[in-house]
């Protein structure tokens, strides 16, 4: 199946850029970025960032904008049946030259588990310096680690902002 990932959520002022690999089979069907109710990316989001959860996508892609957090993903399109990382092939990387040179303030690069961090270091080549962080991913797939685990993590968050 041929997967297509979405635009950014991102702002002029986006200071931190979060990267997943691409939108898995829920995502994708709901047109949300981590639209599985078991991912819990958003649920980490909103705890970071000392917010009350919400479902509505719109509160989330606000909360991101108003804490400077952009959300994208590595691949621009990838052939892939499922939602695993395991199952991509024929994958292309976004246009990160350009996203990076259009958000100049973004200073920190942040991985949503292991598989994006190696498609970026596969397919990106930064002519500038930033923090990097791979952290684990908010996949139920990822059930090795429990929700406290992954918070405490992805915590590092805030010591960004």
């Amino acid at each position: 199946m041929k997967s297509f990932s979405f635009a950014p959520i991102s702002s002029p002022n986006s200071k931190i850029l979060i990267l997943g690999t691409m939108p898995g089979t829920k995502s994708l069907e709901l047109n949300q970025y981590y639209g599985h109710n078991q991912n819990n990316f958003w649920k980490l989001m909103f705890q970071i960032l000392g917010e009350e959860f919400s479902n509505d996508y719109e509160i989330r892609k606000s909360l991101l904008i108003k804490n400077d957090i952009a959300l994208w993903d590595v691949l621009q399109f990838c052939d892939r049946i499922g939602s695993l990382d395991s199952a991509i092939k024929n994958e292309i990387a976004n246009d990160f030259e350009h996203f990076l040179a259009t958000h100049s303030k973004i200073d920190s690069i942040l991985f949503n588990g292991q598989k994006a961090a190696a498609f970026f270091k596969k397919y990106v080549h930064l002519t500038k310096e930033y923090k990097t962080f791979t952290l684990p991913s908010t996949s139920p797939a990822n059930a090795g680690k429990t929700f406290q685990d992954k918070l405490k993590e992805w915590s590092v968050i805030k010591t960004l902002l």
